[in-house]
Parts: structure tokens; sequence; C-alpha cells
């Protein structure tokens, strides 16, 4: 691989430096700078485009069994269109155009094979597989050679504007990558992520690492987790609730009614989803 950018190797002195600013939660004195989803709004993940809505998401879906036509305020969806190469700007701009926050998911823990940037990962970087077809987990000790990259794909989601960033995969640390990565490793990679958020005057939000979440609040805007009704450990995200930061979660399996008074009692936004994570199914609980 080539030489680091200049401005992702300066990004990484200030982040190691503590000199980037955190973005603050809604409603304080600096959040006209960078702004994190509203609190307790409805939530739509939406990583697989379709054949309706600006560019393959539907904006437009009403959520089921509520009254009138309730729609997502804070919508989640792929940097990239229906053909997997350019940034979705035509949904984004959908998303704003109904008075809603655009959430951009860039995965930042394992490599993917169909990404436009594939080619740019060195191999010694690729670690096993993590379960899904195309993915190997990446050694994120390899700050150097994985900053440009993720700087370059923060600077996409800035360029598209959205709102927020949400970084994917980032709980190596915790799973069998083929790297000896430790709990302090993925906490200064997670840190590094969340100040190139920043750095473009973008949310950062946190996907799962529930075991840091402690740790790594002051960092993060949001956080987003998978199946913590099911698995009962949404207690883990009290840091997010506690600073009034928006904290949603995506349920695959069981009742609605069952995780939605879990996740309503831990103060967390629940919605139910399949595994594909296309418009539909879209479940979300109500307050």
């Amino acid at each position: 691989m080539g030489r680091p950018a200049r401005r992702a190797l300066a990004a990484l002195a200030l982040v190691a430096a503590g000199t980037l600013v955190a973005a603050t939660p809604r409603g304080s004195a600096a959040s006209t700078t960078i702004e994190g989803p509203p609190v307790g709004a409805l939530f739509q993940y939406q990583l697989q485009t379709g054949a309706t809505g600006p560019g393959g998401v539907d904006v437009g879906l009403c959520a089921p069994g509520w009254p009138g036509c309730a729609r997502a305020r804070v919508l989640d969806v792929d940097l990239y269109g229906p053909d997997g190469v350019t940034p979705n700007v035509r949904a984004v701009r959908a998303i704003h155009a109904a008075g809603g926050y655009a959430v951009c998911y860039v995965d930042a823990g394992t490599w993917e094979s169909w990404r436009p940037d594939a080619h740019r990962f060195p191999t010694d970087v690729l670690g096993r597989p993590n379960g899904w077809p195309g993915e190997r987990w990446l050694d994120v000790r390899r700050i150097s050679q994985l900053v440009p990259i993720m700087a370059a794909r923060v600077a996409r989601c800035r360029a598209a504007r959205f709102d927020a960033v949400e970084f994917d995969n980032v709980d190596g640390y915790a799973n069998a990558t083929g790297f000896a990565i430790t709990a302090a490793d993925q906490l200064r990679y997670d840190r590094l992520l969340a100040g190139l958020a920043h750095r473009d005057h973008l949310a950062a939000g946190l996907k799962n690492d529930d075991a840091q979440v402690a740790s790594l609040e002051p960092a993060f805007d949001f956080a987003i987790d998978e199946s913590c009704a099911a698995q009962r450990f949404c207690a883990a995200l009290a840091p997010f609730v506690r600073a009034h930061k928006a904290v949603y979660d995506v349920e695959y399996s069981g009742s609605p009614a069952r995780y939605c008074a879990i996740a309503r009692a831990a103060g967390v936004s629940a919605v139910g989803k399949a595994l594909a994570l296309r418009a539909t199914p879209w479940r979300p609980c109500r307050p």
C-alpha cells in the first residue's frame, strides 16, 4: 500500500493528542456544530436498497399498527446507492426533504469484498471470516493502514450530506479475528473513528461493543445495538441513555410485545427487522 494521505495522518495525530472536539448532545450550547439524532425518534434501518423510493430507500413507509401514517425520522442507510459505487445522494436528499435525519452506514471493522475500495486494504490486515459472505475481520491495530481508508469513507458520507456515521463491527477484540487485538486496541480505534466523523462535522454512532460502552460514550453521540432485548443486555446502554443521547436497538426475533417492553424499560428505541435489512419488515415500538 502507498504512503497514507497527509490529511488522514493529521487526523490521527489530533486524535492521539486528544485535541479533536467531541460532539455534544442535542440542546447543548455547542449543538449547532454537530447534532446527534433525536432521542426517541422513529428509527429505520435499511441497508439493502430496493425498487421503491429515491435511491432505493423507502422514506414514505408507514409504521404498521400506528394511528395515521407514522414515518421514520431517523434513517440509517448504506453509504452507497443501488449501484454499490455511487454515494446515495438521492436518498439523503429525500430524507432531508421529509424532515428526517440521515445516518451513513460504514463498516469499519471488517473487509467487504464487494466495496469499491476493497482493493485498498493490504492483505496482511485481513483476518478470519466473520460469518457473512465476503467479509473478513480487520486488524484494527494497523492504524496507519486503516486511517486513510476510513477517513475517505467518512469524507464521502460528508460529501453526500449525511448527518451522521454509524461505524459497524467495532468489537473485533471480542471475536475470533485471527489477530491478538486487545480491549485497549479496540478503544483506541473506536475513538479514532469518532474523531474522524467529528472532523468532518458528522455525529458518530457506536455500533454494538456493549462491554466498552461506558468508556466510549463520551466520544460518541448515539448508539445502535442489535438484539439487546433478545439477549438481555439493554441495560449496558445506560451510559448513553443517562447522557440524553439517542439509543436504537434492532431486533431480529421474538414478539414485538416482549422486545418492546424490555427496550422501553431501558430507555431504548427498538425496531423489529429481518436480517436482510430491506425496507420491510419494519416494526417500530411505540414510545
